[in-house]
């Protein structure tokens, strides 16, 4: 059989003549068949496989793994390097799968020794039973048309050549060949796993129906994958003149208003990849409020929507902006009754005392002067009854209060009458302190809803 079943694959996905590549194995026949084929390939065209084993250390047996493969490299002169993680730690301080905590520290082991390799390319033994059970799971739990695409050839400098290889083809290779290979004992439990289950029972239950279902299944991802690509080529290009800036993308409503639904999602995700913080955890449900708020501020209404990553859309004027850097908070009028939300507060001017605020006199000749509440500027002073001899910088009030300079930029500065009338959480200046009894203007001060802290 030689290496007829690496020969299925596009001639740019295998090893170049004279290169050095990774191959992760885990043992079992798939990639111990990989690791076979690979270094049939590599001396017959120069170059050199290095086996790469990652333990989970999840499984009694996970030693006797990799002492296999380092055994049987040995003995048929393959470089060999391994690498293990707390996968149940992690899973457990990041709030992840099992699954996917294995994945993202097995990754990151391959490409920390592909890169020493000097960026090697890295090979995985996914094939096309694996690629048709990626797709189903992929429609069960809810995908768009990237899910449903299944695995590349490559992604992310991940090479798998046998995708268009059954795993009952190298079951035919090992045993022809002599590979000897370990079984994890999980994975013949349905229950270990919901691809276990998928594996071991769906797809026999899909065969019977069509022996051609893997075929079938792995086409029609091919077929969605060119309408996929054809979508994120219009995305990019509708996106390509975006303006950037560090911690700020800005894209036209009226440009995403001219895009098909698909397009409008896709084009929300690129905007991610410009912002710097990828794509990973933008769900369809993310992209929907985005676009929902979209249509609402249509008008020229502002809107604003908090996003994971610690991204923020904020909508203005005709724009759709996606921020990570906090933006500056600027003077804001205050009118009579109406509640403003101010960085992390909500203020309300009353006539009246309720509930916890700032009370500033109130004589005829100042009930005209515009009250607004603007960003503490540290260079000001306030003259407290309790500082005795003069006024205090608001820096060494703030310092005097244990409150940070962060928190300091902050604090609700009130002005009235264009002049520094109190600070919250440090006063109110003599000058503006009512008399006992006599009217005020009252500042209602209390935590914006998404800003209280939990009980």
């Amino acid at each position: 059989m030689g290496t007829e079943l690496l020969e299925r694959a596009p001639r740019w996905i295998l090893p170049g003549r004279g290169r050095a590549v990774l191959c992760a194995v885990s043992g079992g026949l798939d990639s111990m068949c990989l690791l076979h084929l690979l270094s049939a390939w590599c001396r017959a065209h120069g170059g050199q496989v290095v086996a790469a084993h990652f333990n989970h250390r999840l499984r009694p047996n996970a030693g006797r793994d990799e002492d296999f493969v380092r055994s049987w490299c040995a003995a048929h002169a393959i470089p060999f390097v391994s690498g293990s993680g707390d996968v149940a730690g992690l899973a457990q301080a990041e709030g992840l799968s099992i699954e996917e905590a294995g994945r993202q520290l097995r990754y990151a082991f391959l490409r920390r020794e592909a890169e020493r390799l000097g960026g090697a390319r890295i090979y995985t033994a996914h094939h096309a039973d694996d690629n048709a059970e990626t797709v189903l799971f992929n429609l069960i739990r809810g995908t768009g048309t990237a899910g449903l695409s299944g695995m590349a050839w490559q992604q992310d400098g991940v090479y798998r050549p046998l995708l268009a290889v059954r795993r009952r083809e190298l079951a035919d290779y090992a045993a022809a060949e002599g590979v000897p290979h370990v079984e994890d004992e999980t994975n013949s439990d349905p229950d270990a796993a919901a691809r276990n289950l998928l594996r071991l029972r769906v797809m026999p239950l899909l065969e019977e129906l069509n022996s051609a279902a893997v075929a079938n299944i792995n086409r029609a991802a091919a077929h969605v994958r060119s309408a996929d690509q054809a979508i994120e080529a219009e995305a990019a290009r509708r996106t390509a003149h975006v303006e950037v800036q560090e911690g700020r993308v800005t894209l036209s409503l009226r440009e995403l208003g001219e895009a098909s639904g698909a397009v409008k999602a896709r084009m929300l995700l690129q905007l991610f990849d410009c912002l710097g913080t990828g794509r990973k955890d933008i769900g369809s449900a993310h992209l929907q409020a985005i676009l929902t708020m979209a249509r609402s501020t249509a008008t020229g209404k502002e809107g604003r929507l908090d996003l994971p990553h610690g991204v923020t859309a904020r909508f203005c004027r005709g724009w759709l902006m996606l921020e990570t850097r906090p933006q500056p908070l600027t003077e804001v009028q205050l009118q009579p009754g109406q509640t403003v939300t101010w960085g992390d507060w909500r203020l309300t001017l009353l006539d009246h005392r309720e509930g916890a605020g700032v009370a500033l006199r109130q004589r005829r000749q100042e009930e005209s002067a515009v009250v607004t509440v603007a960003p503490v500027v540290p260079g000001e002073r306030l003259s407290l009854p309790e500082t005795r001899g003069g006024g205090r910088s608001i820096k060494r009030l703030c310092l005097d209060h244990h409150i940070s300079l962060a928190e300091r930029d902050r604090l609700p500065a009130i002005y009235a009458g264009g002049e520094l009338a109190a600070v919250w959480r440090l006063g109110v200046d003599e000058a503006f302190i009512p008399s006992a009894g006599a009217p005020c203007r009252f500042i209602r001060i209390e935590r914006s809803a998404e800003k209280e802290e939990s009980p």
